[in-house]
């Protein structure tokens, strides 16, 4: 049903004659009748019934009226809701890693708290293919992912990401054998360590696609001992565990004893983050009020 041609019936229900309606919407009172009845071949029923030398609307007739109602209200919505020009308002779904929820989006929500109260987030943690897939299946708005610059992540073309932050990553050793280390560079701490188990994430492949990659490069496969998403757990592991290991972690963590942060140089391992939306997405005025603040 064309919005229009229920205007005419809403005003129609308001007014009670074809030419107040004419008067009101600036047109004829033939174009109403027009409209109104091309409305009536597309809903199948009549509405519209003669009364005297005027006519009137049919029961369905004042039904569609109520409908109608609603229709206009939720589209004039629709439109301010849309418009560039219009204070932003809504809710915006943001799924992403722990680290960007509280380096980037909390810091977002207290901006939003105070500047712009009519936009609110709604938060769920995912790593970073979860995040993209929930995006594609539309249950976010806005995905936070990352990948290491040693392992670019694929983008899927339906998807536009803006970066954010990148990070330097170190290895974490056990203090006690820090001083294994012989040379300068990442392959040399790689090296040192290659009879060490190794712990890598349990939901994403990335820091064990970098591991794997500087492993080659100094000529050793490393053995993936452990599986862990929470940092502390990598360095309790590390500290405390049943057995050597080490692990990357972001290199401006302030490590807990018994743990020491090897720089990793020649190549560094960077960690990149990034703020995805779907592609024609960003005039949306809420998700592109966020994805500034995100980004600026």
């Amino acid at each position: 049903m064309d919005t229009r041609r229920l205007q005419f019936l809403f005003e129609l229900s308001r007014r009670g004659s074809m030419r107040a309606v004419a008067d009101a919407l600036g047109t004829t009172t033939s174009t109403v009748s027009q409209q109104i009845a091309v409305l009536a071949r597309e809903t199948g029923v009549p509405l519209l019934e003669p009364d005297g030398r005027r006519v009137r609307l049919t029961p369905a007739g004042v039904r569609l009226a109520e409908h109608a109602v609603t229709i206009l209200a939720a589209v004039e919505a629709a439109r301010a809701d849309l418009d560039p020009q219009a204070e932003p308002a809504g809710t915006v779904r943001v799924g992403g890693f722990l680290t960007a929820v509280r380096r980037s989006v909390l810091p977002v929500a207290a901006a939003l708290a105070e500047h712009h109260p009519r936009v609110r987030l709604r938060i769920s943690e995912y790593e970073p293919h979860e995040a993209v897939a929930a995006l594609l299946a539309d249950d976010v708005d806005l995905a936070l992912t990352y990948d290491f610059d040693l392992a670019p992540a694929a983008t899927d073309p339906a998807v536009t990401a803006s970066p954010l932050w990148t990070t330097r990553w170190s290895l974490a050793v056990p203090a006690a054998d820090a001083h294994r280390v012989h040379g300068a560079g990442t392959v040399a701490v790689f090296t040192a360590f290659r009879d060490h188990g190794w712990i890598v994430n349990s939901r994403n492949f990335a820091d064990e696609d970098v591991i794997r990659r500087l492993a080659s490069t100094a000529r050793f496969t490393p053995d993936v001992t452990h599986r862990a998403d929470n940092l502390d757990l990598v360095e309790d592991l590390i500290a405390t565990g049943p057995a050597p290991a080490v692990g990357l972690v972001p290199a401006t963590r302030a490590a807990r004893p018994g743990v020491a942060l090897l720089p990793l140089a020649g190549p560094e391992v960077r960690q990149r983050a990034f703020a995805c939306i779907r592609r024609g997405r960003e005039a949306w005025p809420p998700l592109a009020l966020v994805l500034g603040l995100l980004t600026r």
